[in-house]
């Protein structure tokens, strides 16, 4: 190990990070723009050369609550004083349990039953997994396919890899290593379109042909976050939920990006007032703190898999129920409910609706959307990244678009002036495009 001495300093972060650190969806020998980040607070990120940015981003929608929150803080500070981490194979704790039962007080009746993950990704494994494991409990491991939809994202490790978009999607280049499911086209029409009755034929004959030998269909509630940020007609997911009960398949709703409020209503399924048999959280879980989701599941589910061989689920994650996480996720969701959150969200949709909407005219858009705290604009061609991400941090803000896209998804608790200053930073640097 080097000394002390030898170590440089902040101001040389970004030269150090290109010798060896990878990032998310970047070249291992990658000179795509990058900023070191000194501190965060608020709604503010500021730079190690003290510029400071208003964050449009919630690091990946997760910090709901913005930065430092006190409230997060302090439950972190405290459960780090009693006890950091134990594990949870026959044993349990005050934050997990306390955590577990807020979360079925808090999602869509009839899901009781809680298994605590790493991360989202590792939330739709364990959802995959307990799907299969449902209908081996039953007799019928014959039942083992998935069913997804075009235009969507379920994460990067490779069961949810394998029910992600197979041709548009980040992980086309693993395709033939994946196993093959089954996929239906994007679901529609548009949120707030007029319904149409034939959105669901291709998937409705999909069931039909399929249905012996599929466990589940899993998709996002309403939004499809990576995959494309679309927004869909609620009456889709009440129509699929009475498809797959008709068929005897689960229903899997990826919630991790449309969980906690971001879409509206707290979970994206309640626009449509339906609950699935499995549902996976994560991101803004604890607030953007630390990492953590979970798949919740159903009685039924549960007493299914209890009954049939080997009767455990099988699967169990090294830091699963880790307490400092789960202190953190339940003041994040305590904080949550005692906040005008709905209001705020509201607030937020409506002016990016006022202040987005210049771009529509702008040639290089395609379509401009909004729906909760979610903004998002579509270009004809995918997004220059070296030359847009330094022109947003130029502008005093943080975005980071991918593809086609330059979106916001910013904190609850953005002031309007703050968000004014992303709004128009989308506006300037996409009319120079």
């Amino acid at each position: 190990m080097p000394s002390e001495s030898a170590i440089p300093g902040r101001d040389d972060l970004v030269a150090r990070d290109r010798r060896c650190v990878m990032h998310p969806y970047a070249a291992p020998l990658s000179s795509a723009p990058l900023f070191a980040v000194e501190r965060a607070e608020g709604v503010r990120l500021t730079l190690t050369d003290g510029r400071e940015l208003i964050d449009g981003m919630s690091s990946w929608w997760a910090a709901i609550h913005g930065y430092g929150h006190p409230a997060l803080t302090a439950a972190i500070s405290a459960q780090l004083g009693r006890m950091s981490h134990v594990m949870f194979g026959g044993l349990t704790h005050a934050p997990a349990v306390e955590l577990c039962e807020a979360l079925v007080a808090l999602t869509p009746e009839p899901l009781t039953r809680v298994f605590l993950a790493d991360s989202g990704s590792v939330s739709v494994e364990v959802a995959i997994k307990l799907a299969l494991q449902f209908f081996i409990a039953r007799g019928q491991p014959e039942k083992r396919r998935l069913v997804s939809v075009l235009g969507g994202y379920h994460g990067d490790t490779f069961g949810a890899m394998a029910v992600t978009d197979p041709v548009n999607g980040m992980h086309h280049l693993f395709r033939g290593a994946l196993t093959q499911h089954l996929f239906a086209p994007a679901p529609g029409p548009a949120f707030g379109a007029p319904w149409s009755p034939r959105a669901l034929d291709s998937m409705a004959e999909l069931l039909e042909r399929h249905a012996h030998e599929v466990a589940a269909v899993i998709l996002e509630p309403v939004v499809q976050g990576a995959g494309g940020m679309r927004f869909y007609h609620p009456r889709y997911l009440r129509e699929l939920r009475a498809l797959c009960d008709r068929h005897d398949v689960l229903l899997i709703l990826d919630e991790i990006a449309t969980g906690f409020g971001r879409s509206g209503e707290m979970f994206g399924c309640e626009h449509a007032g339906i609950a699935p048999d499995i549902l996976c959280l994560g991101k803004a879980l604890t607030g953007g703190t630390m990492t953590l989701a979970a798949a919740l599941f159903t009685e039924r589910v549960a007493e299914t898999i209890s009954r049939g061989e080997p009767r455990v689920f099988m699967h169990g994650p090294t830091f699963m129920g880790n307490p400092l996480a789960c202190s953190a996720a339940l003041a994040s969701i305590r904080l949550l409910l005692g906040s005008p959150w709905r209001a705020r969200v509201s607030a937020i949709e409506a002016q990016l609706r006022r202040e987005l909407a210049p771009c529509r005219a702008l040639d290089a858009v395609a379509d401009v959307r909004v729906l909760g705290a979610i903004g998002v604009v579509e270009l004809e061609q995918p997004v220059d990244m070296a030359r847009v991400q330094p022109a947003f941090v130029e502008r005093g803000v943080w975005l980071r678009p991918f593809g086609k896209l330059v979106y916001t998804m910013p904190p609850y608790i953005i002031e309007p002036a703050e968000l004014s200053r992303i709004s128009e930073a989308m506006v300037g640097v996409l009319s120079g495009i």
